[in-house]
């Protein structure tokens, strides 16, 4: 049983950190901003979606922004000007050049430095496309579609360059020039929520036009520095396609033999740990990745690996959905229940969501995320209870037969493994459990019935974004960083070294081994999130009481020697007494 008792914890240490580490998704292909590839051009109107593949998606738009020797504007703006659109949720920044985005910043999340989240990245060259640049068949005709400038309106009038959403919002760009080219964007805001409505109208004559709708690189919330390793931590995710494909979420890889992927998917974009930019309106015909490489802000010297990705429609898109956001449960499930599949929260999810909803309920009233999980924390181990006091008088029992059992091992220790006579060994350790009424599984069982319930809670609080920010106590400020000091990783490796000193094993070799597992979560949590460690720990000092607990309840373990046959053979004989003993 104690050999079931170290698989068993030593695969819990091999899942949580194989989980984490020992699968990252595979480092993808860079594509430097210089040798960007020729734009694809997009298929024309009704053609069929899945023609041949297209070349990766190109990280630079054509160099050429100048309006020399175009067709003269009739519809447009002299100058350039951003349009700020303010909603309870987001402040979105648009310009008139090209009617693209140039800043998402997240009203209710903030960064390092106390700012609000921009998921559209900064400091990126002029040429690289801002989400809803387009791309159409011809270079010249992709230039003038994002470097002109769009007459901005709202309602009829022209847009003013700051406005407040508390109401369903419209807001159109339109060019418009004498060669025949004609372009709308319309982009409708909600008041709440982090939606984002797109249409388009594109003629050339009398030639409806389908571009390809860039988004360019994201997400702009985390940076990965070009050719240098990360720290040892893994508990981030880094920008990676996604997409939901046949009810399952597909991660992709890149390289691959399959850039473009075609079809019509629920939703597809690009998401890293927290925030997520994707496609929701399944009306699109191709979805398309690749990794750029673009300056760090403020290091241009540098690199970031970046993730870039477009769509192409099936036709020109009317009311096409995007979501620019969190990775928030209720967020994603208000606008689509699908959506809340973007939620890595592995194969424990059955038991994760409501573990997410319990915790949100204790922080209804605590109001503080690291109360709200120890509080938690003893409530499910409260639960577990029964299940860990049986495992521990289980292995109770078994300690005090092992040296029982080790006397029948040390009668065949002598015998071949493929001796027939061997066998006998494990039929007399079975007669010997039957006899005493043990069962070898029931001190392992019950603890491998609480694993999903521990490992749900693991992956719960490796990716809730109701972790990010969220102070705790004293020094820790963000239950999503890791302990500044390392204090509560010391003192968790503490607690379970003492709770694995308390367990009661009875091999003393594998006792050994076993007292090495606190050493190996140690230096494995010194970079996990604080309010992982805070679950952990809270587990440990909770197992401490119940061991104690325990103890009290079946008493002090009664351990049998066995004498050597010889011994007792002298003694059933009546060695060592008087003759008048003998005879009473």
């Amino acid at each position: 049983m104690e050999k079931r008792v170290l698989l068993a914890v030593f695969l819990s240490f091999l899942v949580l950190y194989g989980y984490q580490a020992l699968f990252p998704p595979p480092k993808p292909q860079v594509v430097r901003t210089s040798q960007a590839a020729r734009p694809a051009a997009a298929p024309a109107p009704g053609a069929p979606a899945a023609a041949s593949v297209p070349p990766p998606p190109a990280t630079t738009l054509p160099a050429a922004v100048s309006d020399a020797g175009s067709p003269a504007a009739l519809v447009t703006e002299g100058t350039e000007r951003t349009i700020t659109v303010d909603t309870a949720d987001v402040t979105a920044v648009l310009t008139n050049r090209g009617a693209q985005i140039l800043s998402w910043r997240l009203k209710h999340y903030t960064d390092d430095q106390g700012r609000p989240v921009d998921l559209v990245p900064t400091d990126l060259p002029a040429a690289t496309p801002r989400p809803f640049a387009l791309r159409a068949e011809d270079s010249a005709t992709t230039v003038r579609l994002n470097a002109a400038f769009y007459k901005a309106s709202q309602g009829g009038a022209a847009a003013p360059d700051r406005i407040q959403v508390t109401a369903p919002l419209t807001l159109s760009f339109e060019f418009q020039d004498a060669g025949g080219l004609q372009a709308r964007k319309v982009f409708q805001f909600q008041p709440q929520g982090y939606i984002l409505t797109y249409s388009s109208a594109i003629l050339k004559g009398a030639q409806v036009l389908n571009p390809v709708v860039l988004w360019g690189p994201g997400l702009g919330d985390s940076v990965h520095v070009a050719g240098e390793k990360s720290s040892f931590t893994t508990y981030v995710q880094s920008p990676q396609p996604i997409l939901l494909k046949d009810g399952k979420v597909e991660r992709i890889a890149i390289p691959q033999q399959q850039p473009s992927h075609q079809g019509t998917f629920p939703f597809a974009g690009v998401d890293d740990h927290y925030f997520i930019a994707m496609a929701v309106q399944p009306g699109f015909a191709r979805v398309q990745y690749a990794t750029v490489l673009e300056p760090l802000p403020g290091q241009p010297e540098r690199q970031r690996d970046m993730v870039a990705w477009e769509v192409l429609f099936a036709k020109p898109p009317q009311n096409a959905r995007f979501f620019y956001g969190p990775k928030d449960f209720d967020v994603l499930a208000s606008v689509d229940r699908t959506l809340v599949k973007a939620i890595h929260f592995g194969i424990w999810d059955f038991l994760a969501v409501p573990l997410l909803r319990a915790l949100q309920w204790i922080y209804g009233y605590v109001g503080n995320y690291g109360w709200s999980i120890i509080i938690l924390t003893v409530l499910i181990n409260l639960v577990m209870f029964p299940l860990r006091h049986k495992s521990v008088v289980s292995m109770r029992r078994m300690q005090e037969l092992q040296p029982q059992i080790k006397a029948i091992q040390d009668r065949y220790a002598k015998m071949k493994v493929t001796d027939p006579e061997r066998q006998k060994m494990q039929a007399e350790t079975m007669a010997l459990y039957k006899e005493k009424g043990v069962n070898p599984a029931s001190g392992c069982l019950p603890m491998l019935l609480t694993m999903p319930v521990l490992f749900a809670f693991y992956s719960l609080l490796s990716v809730a974004i109701e972790m990010r920010g969220a102070p705790f106590a004293l020094w820790i400020r963000d239950l999503s960083a890791h302990d500044p000091l390392y204090i509560t990783p010391l003192i968790m490796g503490a607690t379970m070294f003492l709770q694995q000193k308390m367990t009661p094993i009875a091999d003393p070799a594998q006792a050994k081994v076993m007292m090495l597992t606190p050493f190996m979560f140690l230096f494995f949590f010194l970079w996990a999130p604080s309010g992982l460690v805070i679950y952990w720990t809270v587990s440990n000092l909770l197992g401490i009481g119940q061991q104690f607990a325990t103890n009290r309840i079946i008493g002090a373990p009664v351990v049998k020697q066995v004498r050597p046959p010889a011994e007792r053979r002298l003694k059933s004989a009546g060695a060592g007494r008087s003759e008048d003993a003998r005879k009473a």
